[in-house]
This record gives C-alpha cells, sequence and structure tokens, in this order.
C-alpha cells in the first residue's frame, strides 16, 4: 500500500531562496530512488517562507530507505540554520483514488 508524506517547512525570512536551492539540488538524487513515486515541492503562495514536499512512496520500506540516504542526512544537515521551527511532516496511508 502507498504510503504519503506531506512535509511542511518554514524557512527563516531572507532564506527562502538558499532553502529552495538546497532542495532543488537535492530533487534529482532522490528521482532515482526505486521505492520513491512522486516528490513533488511546493511553495504556498500565501506565505513564500513557506515550502510543503508531497511524496508518494511504494511502502514503508521505501519510506525509511529514503529517510536513511546520505544525501537526506546532508540536506538536514545543511538546512538546519534556515529553518524556522521543526518541519511539520504527515504520514498518511491511501484509501482510495480516481
Amino acid at each position: 500500500m502507498p504510503i504519503t508524506v506531506v512535509a511542511k517547512i518554514k524557512a527563516k525570512a531572507g532564506s527562502e531562496g538558499q532553502l529552495e536551492e538546497a532542495f532543488r539540488k537535492n530533487i534529482p538524487n532522490v528521482r532515482t530512488e526505486p521505492g520513491t513515486l512522486r516528490y513533488v515541492l511546493h511553495r504556498s503562495v500565501k506565505d513564500p517562507t513557506t515550502f510543503v514536499f508531497y511524496e508518494t512512496y511504494q511502502d514503508q520500506a521505501a519510506l525509511e530507505a529514503h529517510g536513511k540516504t546520505p544525501y537526506m542526512k546532508e540536506l538536514g544537515a545543511a538546512i538546519g540554520a534556515l529553518l524556522d521551527g521543526r518541519p511539520q511532516i504527515e504520514i498518511l496511508t491511501e484509501i482510495d483514488r480516481k
């Protein structure tokens, strides 16, 4: 059963560009993960300091593998000073779809 993650990440004012750049640099790495089905970065229209990732993984094992990759650990270390608080992570299981 696919697993969906919605990650809401808020940048410190003035750090939006640096945070977006770090995310964009990392996205090609995630695209090579076999169990990652969707990894989409969004930016809020109302609040440009807010970024949202919409992610879908083949299963729980794929989600766990994603979190353990060296590049995700490096990203976490690199963006810590750019964040305004902790990311809000919501993990969802799919019930139905079109």
